[in-house]
């Protein structure tokens, strides 16, 4: 009897954000189906407790994902660690609650530096560390990117520009004939620590997630982490060979109200 090959079996996955909440989830996940992983975070403590977790196949390394130097020195590490890279999951991210009269350009500048510009850098770097060998970038965006959002207008602005920039990066790889897809996730309310602590920085929310989620008129229960999770291991396996330059919500239907 031939024994079940797990799904990422001899592929190498790089997550940021890996500290916490989805990016942690996905590390485990990927990791699970055989994926050897490099887990990235400015959360030294928290990253390097969920490469413990993992194993041997895992490796954890601080990485500011606003640093193209530091980007750098993260695929290097993955590829001479692990001989090389399959899938690029560009997870870290922020949320600052200001609304657009109340943002300053200081915070606009900031949100935009790690949502944006982290994963413009991922995609950069991670193309050219897969371009020979294939695999898959998965960016996550947020359902923020594609309605507008007024408690957090950088973030909703920062997650749409996620969304167009895998777009140009799919169209890219398919004009040049490059074996590298590139898609975009869309999560609704999560149940993750940043979900959890909006309630507290909402003007006149309480601090308990169904007071966050009133106040962004969301519908029905919080997703959990292993949902987007295994979204992102669909994506980042062979089994989405036709999937490219999509943008999938996964919101339990929020868009579609």
């Amino acid at each position: 009897m031939i024994p079940p090959m797990g799904r990422m079996d001899g592929k190498v996955a790089l997550v940021t954000g890996a500290a916490s909440g989805l990016g942690k989830a996905t590390a485990l996940r990927l990791a699970e189906e055989g994926a050897r992983v490099l887990c990235t975070d400015v959360d030294t403590e928290g990253g390097e407790a969920v490469a413990k977790e993992i194993g041997a196949s895992a490796h954890f390394q601080r990485h500011d994902v606003t640093s193209e130097a530091q980007w750098e020195a993260a695929l290097h590490e993955v590829t001479e660690r692990f001989g090389g890279l399959h899938a690029l999951v560009n997870n870290a991210g922020i949320v600052i609650v200001r609304s657009i009269e109340d943002t300053s350009l200081e915070e606009w500048r900031r949100q935009m530096a790690v949502n944006l510009d982290g994963a413009f850098l991922g995609c950069k770097h991670g193309l050219r560390a897969m371009r020979e060998g294939g695999g898959s970038i998965v960016n996550l965006s947020s359902v923020a990117g594609l309605v507008g959002q007024p408690p957090f207008v950088a973030y909703s602005a920062s997650k749409g520009g996620v969304r167009l920039l895998t777009k140009s990066v799919a169209a890219h790889c398919l004009q040049l004939a490059l074996p590298v897809r590139c898609n975009s996730i869309h999560p609704g309310g999560i149940d993750t620590p940043m979900t959890r602590s909006l309630g507290e920085k909402i003007p006149g929310a309480g601090p308990t997630t169904l007071a966050v989620l009133d106040k962004m008129d969301v519908s029905g229960p919080l997703g959990r982490p292993i949902d987007v999770a295994n979204l992102v291991l669909f994506l980042a396996s062979d089994e989405s060979q036709l999937i490219n330059g999509a943008e999938i919500a996964i919101d339990g239907g929020l868009v579609a109200l």
